[in-house]
């Protein structure tokens, strides 16, 4: 007897599988749990506040098979195509976005795929605002819309992210398609999160949730959707955590979004490597909350070691970063140096900037600490320039580096700190 997916044309067999892999990636590594780890840094006040200025990448950590896209093509795009006008262009363009998804924060294909999402950005969002949405072209305007999807939540764009995500839906109710409605609404979800619209997200997520229930069965895209829904409710009680004080509220939270994680495991459309990286490396955020080091190993040294067996040098830089910080939590600062090390030189591999500016802030804030002053603030230079001086924290504690010694860079942190820093909203990456 064959299954629901084998029962669907080949086509939508492809794209229920790729959405089983790339429905997780919104909910991956929140923004919000990376900064609250890092006040967990009890080592080091400098650090303790800069890594509060970053996010872990949402960033994805998307399954990478390989990048089967010939250089004459990526040329061709680079060069600058005509705008897509009729159904075959408008196939090659979401055939072409797919498979430069599909390279992002790989081992083999990362940088050029940054690089073409990048230059094609544009012209991909013109494609979408100038084709009109049938059925016949449904499902290749939404493939289009994954990959912005991705490069957004990559790139922290929320407010782009929702507009796309919107434009899906749009596309979805005019068609008839309940099951990139359920899709849309659960990446609004997602959206609104990154905007800090808590209860909106809630609200998305559960509306995603009624969508289409009895007619998806229990397809492997239904699975994968219902796994990024849960997901997406841990990172939202993450977000609650974040807003509550210390206490019983804060562990209540947190609490929460274990459930929802381990939900999401029990969830996961079979095995699939991309998602189970993907869990352990937010349930390693969780324990990180929970000031638990050693618990945060127990998921980041396997989820490390698949995501480079899968060549996915995105996770395996985001593992690399966490498995820092627990080190530095355990008070083993040499060796939460050489990890962030090691995640800076792989986000560098892949054009990740973010990540990469994120490790350097570590780097020059425990150089600080660590009382080399000029040394750390060169680092922290490095970082600024990613990130474009976009961070208002890390530009004032390389002012702070500049003009104090590192006793009082660790007394100006904490004071800081006391006075509600931990609990800034959010900087939209702009990073994540």
């Amino acid at each position: 007897m064959s299954t629901p997916d084998e029962e669907k044309p080949k086509s939508e067999r492809r794209r229920g599988d790729f959405l089983g892999i790339s429905a997780i990636a919104a909910g991956l590594l929140s923004g919000l749990a990376s900064e609250k780890l890092s006040q967990s840094l009890e080592s080091g006040g400098w650090i303790k506040v800069a890594g509060w200025s970053l996010t872990i990448g949402f960033f994805l950590i998307w399954a990478i098979y390989n990048a089967p896209v010939g250089l004459r093509k990526y040329r061709t795009w680079r060069a600058g195509a005509v705008a897509t006008s009729t159904p075959t262009e408008l196939h090659a363009a979401a055939e072409e976005a797919e498979q430069w998804l599909v390279a992002l924060g790989s081992e083999a294909a990362g940088l050029a795929a940054a690089e073409w999402f990048d230059l094609n950005e544009p012209r991909l969002r013109n494609v979408l605002a100038s084709e009109k949405p049938t059925s016949a072209s449904a499902d290749d305007l939404a493939r289009i819309c994954d990959a912005l999807d991705a490069w957004y939540v990559r790139q922290g764009r929320a407010e782009d992210l929702l507009e796309v995500s919107v434009y899906l839906l749009g596309v979805a109710e005019g068609c008839g398609r309940q099951d990139l409605e359920e899709l849309a609404t659960a990446r609004e979800a997602t959206a609104y999160r990154l905007l800090d619209e808590l209860d909106t997200a809630i609200t998305k997520i559960g509306i995603s949730a009624n969508v289409a229930p009895s007619r998806r069965g229990h397809s492997r895209t239904a699975a994968a959707l219902e796994t990024r829904r849960q997901v997406e409710l841990a990172l939202v009680h993450l977000a609650r955590a974040d807003a509550s004080p210390v206490g019983s509220e804060q562990e209540e939270a947190v609490a929460h979004a274990r459930s929802r994680l381990d939900d999401a495991r029990l969830s996961r459309p079979g095995p699939d490597l991309a998602t189970d990286v993907a869990i352990s490396i937010n349930l390693a955020i969780v324990q990180l909350y929970q000031e638990d080091a050693e618990g945060a190993l127990d998921h980041l040294k396997p989820a490390a070691a698949r995501a480079a067996a899968a060549g996915d040098r995105s996770a395996q830089a985001h593992a690399f970063e966490l498995i820092g910080v627990a080190a530095w939590m355990l008070k083993r600062p040499d060796e939460a140096a050489k990890w962030w090390g090691r995640a800076e030189h792989l986000f560098s591999e892949i054009d990740e900037r973010e990540g990469q500016a994120r490790c350097l802030q570590h780097l020059g804030s425990a150089a600080v600490v660590a009382g080399d002053r000029d040394g750390g603030r060169t680092l922290l230079e490095q970082s600024a320039v990613l990130r474009r001086y976009e961070s208002p924290v890390l530009v004032q504690y390389l002012e702070v580096a500049a003009q104090t010694e590192p006793a009082a860079v660790e007394t100006e942190v904490s004071r800081r700190g006391s006075i509600g820093w931990l609990r800034r909203k959010i900087e939209q990456w702009r990073l994540r």
